[in-house]
């Protein structure tokens, strides 16, 4: 398969699975590609969990396939149970690395707010640098390799916010939402979840994978622009309405996620409209408001607004 036609087999396939969620798949694959590790945040029953199981079912890994771990996070889990650990084997009289199961392609982060900070902080050095450091030995996860964590926003008692550095890691945070009358109608006749998942097959290969990566890698992206994310990302240090303002990884985040969107929209040129679709998603979870009550999406599209209205004049 050419590799401009990765992410088109990629959101084809999984809106047989996810129901009326193009805009949602189209920013989810535009993540993957991009290399990126996604937070789904959402209310339960939507499909946050299918998600993830159904990328992993659409790249073939070949005979070995792709490695897809789930981890179920709870309050009595230790960062050892994600990570690994060093056994002592008797026989050899030598310890030997167990694997955990963050060292996989696809991880399913689940209900990532449900566990202690210090387990939290466990996912930190994998999502940041690809590599598991257990005593002396370094592990490295096999590639590709993504995060994709879910939590629930309605519920409180039981759970741990996770600390901005966390936050950080994620290149986007995404919302599912409740599907219109048509796609609920379809999920009743069809049960994708528990029907559809056993019958999805691969439609890319892990090498059209990482071509299409590469792909979106390369797509162009012009000076004004950059200099845009690079304006947009200031802003929110110097916005009154933004106690934390976004990191230096936020914006090589939005360009990054800019030109995989692009290839995924079928050109080979990040456009502002790419930008104001993103600049939400990548940047709004990174920020901390000084009311917690104002809409921090909402002023972030405006902030992103003006800066290409900006471009527009200049």
């Amino acid at each position: 398969m050419k590799a401009d036609k990765v992410p088109g087999a990629l959101i084809d396939g999984a809106s047989r699975i996810i129901k009326g969620k193009r805009e949602f798949l189209e920013l989810l694959t535009a993540a993957v590609l991009a290399g990126g590790h996604v937070l789904i945040e959402d209310n339960p029953g939507l499909g946050k969990t299918t998600v993830a199981k159904a990328v992993a079912r659409l790249i073939d890994g070949g005979s070995r396939g792709l490695v897809f771990k789930r981890i179920q996070f709870t309050p009595d889990l230790l960062p050892y149970d994600i990570t690994g650990v060093d056994v002592f084997d008797p026989k050899t009289r030598k310890f030997r690395f167990v694997p955990g199961p963050v060292l996989a392609n696809i991880v399913l982060a689940d209900e990532i707010n449900r566990t202690t900070p210090k387990v939290q902080s466990a996912l930190l050095e994998v999502m940041a640098e690809r590599q598991v450091t257990v005593g002396a030995e370094t592990h490295l996860p096999p590639e590709p390799f993504f995060v994709i964590a879910t939590e629930n926003p309605i519920e409180s008692e039981g759970t741990f916010p996770l600390p901005a550095a966390q936050l950080d890691r994620f290149m986007m945070k995404l919302s599912l939402g409740y599907p219109d009358r048509e796609s609920e109608l379809a999920i009743l006749e069809e049960n994708p979840a528990a029907e559809g998942l056993e019958k999805l097959e691969p439609v890319c290969s892990v090498a059209d994978f990482r071509s299409a990566r590469k792909m979106a890698a390369g797509i162009f992206c012009h000076a004004s622009l950059k200099e845009a994310i690079v304006d947009m990302v200031r802003d929110t240090r110097l916005h009154r309405a933004f106690v934390l303002g976004a990191s230096p990884r936020a914006a090589l985040h939005l360009l990054e996620a800019a030109r995989a969107l692009a290839l995924v929209r079928g050109r080979n040129f990040v456009s502002d409209e790419d930008l104001m679709t993103l600049a939400a998603p990548v940047l709004t979870h990174r920020l901390k408001l000084r009311d917690p009550r104002s809409a921090g999406d909402k002023l972030v599209r405006e902030i992103c607004l003006a800066r290409l209205e900006g471009i527009k004049k200049d």
